[in-house]
């Protein structure tokens, strides 16, 4: 289904969500398209480029409404390699320590990095004459209707005007060079790096600079970090922590939970990713539960704005294996250790320590 590779992990037809394999994610700095993690709240729009079209309006001097011509001619070309996370990655492992009803279990692959080509928001924003007043925000809306929003309603987002106007957000149409699929957004999306991937809004069709965050359901209800004592399902607009920048974060990919290894020489590999204008700075990694630890090896990674992979290679003993990873960021902050002490009534930002069992024979 749209066009993803045989092993993709489906949680959900309609609307469709599914994750790959993470030994998949391990193979390439850059993901294929075919096995790019799908998040979807709605059935995805059917919008051609001849058909679509952006209104840009708010606390701006020059309402615009551009066409998708007009969109890829008028402005100057950007292009930026981004890791998008949805929240709920790796919310399995939240699921082991409580239960989360109607939450999808996410497990190490709702996680993917892509070069985006496209225009940079800031110059959209600049040529509608964009007011630069405190506290404003830059909505975005499109066409996809939820109906687990309440009440049901087109998918919305909203981020600050001043990760807005960063470079790095673009409105984009292309997606690994190729033309931005159906299922990621196409024909036009926005991204915005360092952010979760709910704020990076697909086939946005309407933009507006507003007097704070979008009411939209998804920005004021959901995507929340509620306290544990929390019923979700009667959290009022506005409760709980707004989520925006990614959490410093490490995984494990390769070998996976529960797969059976030779003993001998066991390549383990995964990614780090820091939060919003920070670096991954060490990943250590532990084969006996945490007793000693060795400094994985760190490869370059692709930008400001992405994963940066990591491997180590060590010597295992036939019988169970415990292996265990964790993440510095360059100003020496650390991942949480435990899942127990983040869960939360949604299974959002699972930042824990990461942790496969396994056995080599």
């Amino acid at each position: 289904m749209w066009g993803k590779c045989d092993d993709m992990i489906v949680h959900s037809e309609l609307p469709y969500n599914a994750e790959p394999p993470p030994a998949v994610l391990a193979e390439s700095d850059v993901t294929p398209i075919d096995a790019f993690y799908a998040r979807n709240h709605g059935a995805v729009p059917d919008i051609t480029a001849q058909q679509w079209q952006l209104t840009v309006d708010g606390y701006v001097d020059r309402p615009l409404t551009l066409s998708f011509d007009e969109l890829t001619t008028r402005f100057d070309q950007h292009s930026v390699v981004a890791t998008l996370a949805c929240a709920g990655n790796r919310r399995a492992e939240l699921l082991r320590v409580r239960p989360i009803p109607g939450k999808d279990p996410w497990e190490h692959g709702a996680i993917s990095t892509a070069q985006w080509r496209g225009v940079r928001l800031a110059d959209v924003l600049a040529a509608a004459g964009t007011h630069l007043d405190e506290g404003l925000h830059v909505a975005f809306e499109a066409p996809d209707v939820a109906e687990e929003a309440r009440p049901a309603q087109p998918y919305g987002s909203s981020v600050p005007l001043s990760k807005a106007l960063s470079g790095e957000v673009l409105l984009a149409w292309e997606m690994n060079s190729e033309p931005l699929p159906a299922a990621h957004g196409g024909p036009v999306r926005v991204v915005v790096p360092g952010y979760i991937g709910a704020r990076s809004v697909k086939w946005v069709t309407a933009i507006t600079v507003r007097k704070g965050p979008s009411d939209n359901y998804f920005q004021a209800f959901d995507y929340r970090i509620l306290p544990p004592e929390a019923d979700a399902d009667r959290a009022a607009a506005g409760d709980g922590i707004s989520l925006s920048s990614l959490a410093l974060n490490c995984d494990i990919l390769d070998p996976s939970d529960g797969q059976r290894v030779p003993a001998g020489p066991l390549t383990i590999r995964g990614y780090g990713i820091a939060a919003d204008g920070r670096e991954v700075e060490r990943v250590d990694v532990s084969v006996d539960r945490g007793i000693t630890w060795q400094q994985a090896d760190l490869a370059p990674s692709l930008g400001k704005w992405t994963w940066r992979p990591w491997s180590l290679t060590v010597d295992v003993r036939p019988g169970p294996l415990h292996i265990t990873a964790r993440v510095w960021d360059d100003t020496g902050a650390l991942q949480p250790q435990s899942p127990a002490s983040l869960w939360n009534p949604r299974g959002y930002g699972n930042n824990a320590w990461a942790r496969v069992e396994l056995c080599a024979h």
